[in-house]
C-alpha cells in the first residue's frame, strides 16, 4: 500500500480541523443531551435504528467547517452520505456513535472523526461532550484531554487472556455465527462487558482495557477508533486479521500478543 503524502504543515492543519469540527459537533450534542423533549426517530422499518436532531445537526455544523476550510476533501458521513473531493483525502464523520446511549442519558455517546485516504484512516478523533475527553490519535499525536489535562496515550502491555477486560457494545455480537465467536473469547477472558459504543475503544487506547470486539459495523463507526488506536500503540483488524476500515468485523486490541490470541479463539472451530 501507498499511503498519500501530506506535508508537516499539512498535518498540522488536518490536526487543527479536526479539533474545530469536534468542538463544533460537541456544541450541538450538547444543546440536546438530556432534554426531556428530545425526539427520536427510527431510519429502519422494521428495526430500531435511532436518529435525533442532534445527530444531524452535529454532522451538519461539521460539514460547514470542512466545506470552508477543506473543500478540496470528500466526506463521508452516517447521516448525509457521501460527497466528493479530489485531493485523495476523506473525512469520515459519525455525529454521535452510541445514539441509544445518547437517548438514554449516559456518557458513554461520542464523536467519532477521522482523516482517511484509500489505504485508511490517517488521523482519528474520539469526543466525549459531556464528560470532556478528546482522544486524538494520528500524525505523530497520541494524547487525550480532559478532567485531568492532557496525557498522552499508550496502550496496555502483555497480559494473559484470563487477566484480559473485553468490551463489545452489544450482548448478540452480530449473528449467531459471530456471537458464539465471541463467547469463545468472552469465556476465557477475566472480565467481559457491554454497552459503551465507541468509548470502549477509547479506553483500549487510553491502556484501561485489551480487547474490543464487535461485528456488522460501518466504516464511519471504526476509522476513528483504528487511528486513536493505533497511535496509542494498539493494533485494530478484521476477524481474520486483514484491513478493518471498511466495517463489517473488527478488533481492537492493546497490543499483538492479545490480539493473536484473540484470533486464535475467534477463528476455533468448535
Amino acid at each position: 500500500m501507498t499511503r498519500l503524502t501530506i506535508s508537516p504543515d499539512g498535518r498540522r492543519a488536518a490536526i487543527a480541523t479536526a479539533h474545530r469540527i469536534a468542538d463544533a459537533a460537541r456544541r450541538e450534542t450538547l444543546a440536546h443531551f438530556r432534554t426531556s423533549d428530545l425526539p427520536v426517530e427510527s431510519k429502519a422499518a422494521t428495526a430500531f435504528d435511532p436518529v435525533t436532531v442532534a445527530d444531524r445537526a452535529a454532522e451538519a455544523a461539521m460539514r460547514d467547517i470542512l466545506a470552508r476550510e477543506r473543500p478540496e476533501d470528500a466526506v463521508f458521513g452516517e447521516e448525509m452520505g457521501r460527497s466528493a473531493g479530489r485531493s485523495g483525502l476523506t473525512w469520515v464523520l459519525d455525529p454521535i456513535d452510541g445514539t441509544r446511549a445518547y437517548m438514554s442519558g449516559t456518557p458513554t455517546w461520542g464523536v467519532l472523526i477521522a482523516l482517511a485516504d484509500e489505504d485508511g484512516p490517517v488521523l482519528g478523533v474520539i469526543d466525549q461532550p459531556y464528560i470532556g475527553e478528546r482522544f486524538v490519535g494520528g500524525f505523530g499525536v497520541a494524547e487525550v484531554v480532559g478532567p485531568r489535562g492532557r496525557r498522552g496515550l499508550a496502550t496496555r502491555a502483555p497480559r494473559p487472556m484470563s487477566e484480559a477486560t473485553l468490551f463489545t457494545t452489544f450482548p448478540e455480537v452480530g449473528t449467531p455465527q459471530e456471537g458464539a465467536a465471541f463467547r469463545r473469547v468472552a469465556a476465557q477472558a477475566r472480565l467481559t462487558r457491554y454497552g459503551m459504543d465507541c468509548y470502549a475503544y477509547a479506553l483500549v487506547a487510553a491502556g484501561q482495557v485489551d480487547l474490543v470486539i464487535e461485528a456488522g459495523l460501518s466504516a464511519y463507526d471504526i476509522q476513528a477508533p483504528i487511528a486513536v488506536i493505533e497511535a496509542a500503540g494498539g493494533i485494530v483488524t478484521d476477524w481474520q486479521g486483514g484491513p478493518a476500515h471498511g466495517g463489517g468485523q473488527a478488533i481492537a486490541a492493546a497490543n499483538p500478543q492479545v490480539h493473536a490470541a484473540a484470533l486464535e479463539l475467534l477463528n476455533r472451530s468448535d
